[in-house]
């Protein structure tokens, strides 16, 4: 794993928090590598929006409820978008994938549920997973990179992890739905059910974004 590898999983998955300061040093010493690759990634993760700069070192970006709510919009105009090349351009193969995608994802929330085999984790990367086909069948070479800066907010506040039976279940039937809308090439509703799915994820993380705050509030450590 590259050092830019590293310190984007570790903001991710919360190890260092929103507002952690984080230098060249301490990271240096953490990763045990010389201070360039460090240098590197962190000029990397300031680009993508997850840092920002301070007179030495930078600081974990903080999101507000302004910042959450328009790079949501913004995710669902991308993946509305992408949904709606996907509808027109899908190939057989395409949908193929899809399927297989979204088959592996309720099996994975059907274990979740029955027998606890299964992690949060696991089910947001198989919902990646078919996000990625679609973004893939839509045929638009740059929608991905552009699509790939804004879905960091919802891996950073993991909005699944509020998600109960029905919202999980939910969100595997507007996967269903998204699905037939491309096979059947139609583009509005494909365009139209991918909206109510981010929107549906959106909402998770408003309602819970003051907890998160408070929880993060505690571990905004100095380095």
């Amino acid at each position: 794993m590259t050092a830019y590898e590293y310190i984007k999983q570790a903001i991710l998955h919360g190890e260092f928090p929103p507002k952690m300061r984080l230098t060249e040093e301490f990271l240096a010493k953490k990763l045990q590598i010389s201070r360039t690759p460090i240098r590197e990634a962190l000029k990397q993760l300031e680009s993508e929006g997850l840092t920002v700069s301070m007179k030495r070192g930078v600081r974990v970006r903080h999101f507000t409820k302004k910042d959450v709510q328009q790079i949501y919009d913004l995710r669902t105009l991308l993946e509305g978008y992408a949904a709606a090349q996907a509808a027109i351009h899908r190939t057989d193969s395409d949908i193929q994938e899809m399927k297989t995608a979204n088959e592996v994802y309720e099996q994975a929330i059907n274990s979740y549920l029955e027998s606890g085999e299964t992690t949060i984790e696991y089910i947001l990367e198989i919902n990646h997973r078919f996000h990625d086909t679609i973004i893939k069948a839509s045929q638009n070479q740059h929608i991905h990179s552009h699509i790939s800066k804004v879905v960091v907010v919802p891996l950073i506040f993991r909005s699944f992890y509020w998600f109960n039976e029905y919202q999980l279940r939910h969100s595997l039937d507007v996967h269903k739905t998204i699905l037939q809308a491309i096979k059947a090439q139609d583009t509005e509703r494909a365009r139209v059910a991918m909206h109510e799915h981010i929107y549906h994820g959106r909402d998770q993380v408003l309602i819970h974004i003051d907890d998160i705050d408070h929880h993060y509030s505690t571990n905004e450590e100095v380095q």
